[in-house]
């Protein structure tokens, strides 16, 4: 068999990416959440592909377009409900798939770049989930789309150019809906050839495991052990996205978005897509606009530099031994759940209040779990010093 495949470059890789890649032997399920993205993503584009054949990209036909397809179109409904849920489950994946990396350090020396392509491909997930929010054309699809591409206009100098580029014209309109499909519709396959290269990474570097301490003796095959384990990991997913399909499938989404949208009638509340509400507590909490927008950039950039801010030659990257990073990595989850709680919330007192107080403490547990080991490999020495 292995003469076969040493024969062609190509199925020699395969062969070592997914059956004889050599993994730590102590993964836990904590590991899933890599393959179960993945599998996400391939799920967005197959019924992205489907909904394209039947959605109308007019001003005037988008809306009337998307209640065709779930009330005509045969097993439309399905399609539709699994793309939007879907989205929802991929971002949850993402997200647990971060925090694992976060606390067990897999974002440290010499997956640095691992953890970097990453994070550009959670930035296009953000943008492309953006673009398709705005297609059905609702209420909270349009004003969505008002709200955050004029928040380009506070770059000086370019701002209105880049504004009236995304609009195609004056305000949004037929223009501008047909750019954002163009891209919803594009940026997918960047997504899949970036991960692509986000897996070349992680074979190139190799897997963190639970420990955080370099070892080679104690490795296995991926397969059949973490197969199966993925799969295990998955059967949950998809339980957990037909739940919400058959059962809740409007669960996540907004009323008003069943509205069609009307440039002369405001929301009371404009409220993005749960996965954004961290995000747009963080841009709403500074009362400056070009502030909130540079905020709202450093929210992430510091996410993508995070590898650079810690010690490179700490050689545990777990958090399991580090008695300072678990309580500050504890209390950033809540802080970011605090912001999603915010984020839904109208702006008003006392939640904008709680907004700037929560974004502070982003930024400030952020700089401390940074400085976190330096800390620590200094308090140790102190305390065996005097010991």
């Amino acid at each position: 068999m292995r003469r076969f495949f040493d024969k062609t470059t190509l199925l020699t890789k395969l062969y070592n990416f997914w059956i004889i890649y050599g993994s730590p032997a102590n993964f836990s399920y904590w590991w899933n959440f890599g393959s179960m993205a993945l599998i996400c993503l391939i799920l967005q584009i197959l019924t992205g592909l489907f909904l394209a054949m039947h959605y109308k990209s007019d001003l005037n036909l988008a809306f009337a377009s998307v209640d065709y397809i779930s009330k005509s179109v045969q097993y439309g409904w399905l399609i539709r409900y699994l793309h939007s849920n879907g989205a929802s489950v991929f971002f949850l994946v993402v997200y647990l798939h971060m925090i694992r990396s976060l606390f067990f350090g897999s974002f440290n020396y010499p997956r640095q770049l691992l953890w970097g392509s990453g994070v550009i491909i959670f930035v296009l997930m953000i943008a492309t989930a953006f673009f398709g929010y705005v297609l059905p054309w609702g209420q909270m699809s349009y004003w969505a789309a008002t709200v955050i591409t004029s928040l380009f206009s506070a770059i000086p100098f370019v701002g209105n150019d880049i504004v009236l580029w995304l609009w195609g014209g004056f305000s949004v309109d037929d223009a501008t809906l047909n750019r954002f499909f163009s891209l919803h519709f594009f940026f997918p396959f960047i997504i899949l050839i970036l991960s692509v290269i986000h897996i070349m990474f992680l074979h190139e570097f190799g897997s963190n495991n639970p420990s955080g301490v370099f070892f080679r003796p104690d490795f296995t095959f991926m397969t059949p052990l973490y197969i199966i384990k993925d799969l295990f990991g998955t059967n949950y997913m998809f339980i957990f996205l037909g739940y919400l399909i058959f059962s809740v499938p409007n669960l996540l989404g907004h009323s008003d978005n069943y509205i069609l949208g009307n440039p002369l009638v405001t929301p009371q509340h404009i409220v993005p897509e749960w996965y954004f509400l961290p995000l747009y507590a963080i841009l709403r909490s500074v009362p400056d606009k070009l502030l909130g927008v540079i905020t709202l950039a450093l929210a992430i950039l510091c996410l993508l530099f995070l590898p650079y801010f810690v010690n490179k030659f700490n050689m545990i990257r777990s958090n399991v031994f580090k008695p300072l990073y678990k309580p500050l990595m504890v209390l950033f989850v809540l802080n970011v759940l605090i912001l999603g709680w915010i984020g839904g919330q109208p702006v008003s007192q006392p939640f904008l209040f709680i907004g700037q107080v929560a974004t502070f403490l982003y930024f400030f547990i952020f700089l401390f779990m940074s400085c976190s080991s330096v800390i620590e490999q200094y308090v140790f020495r102190f305390y065996a010093f005097f010991k």
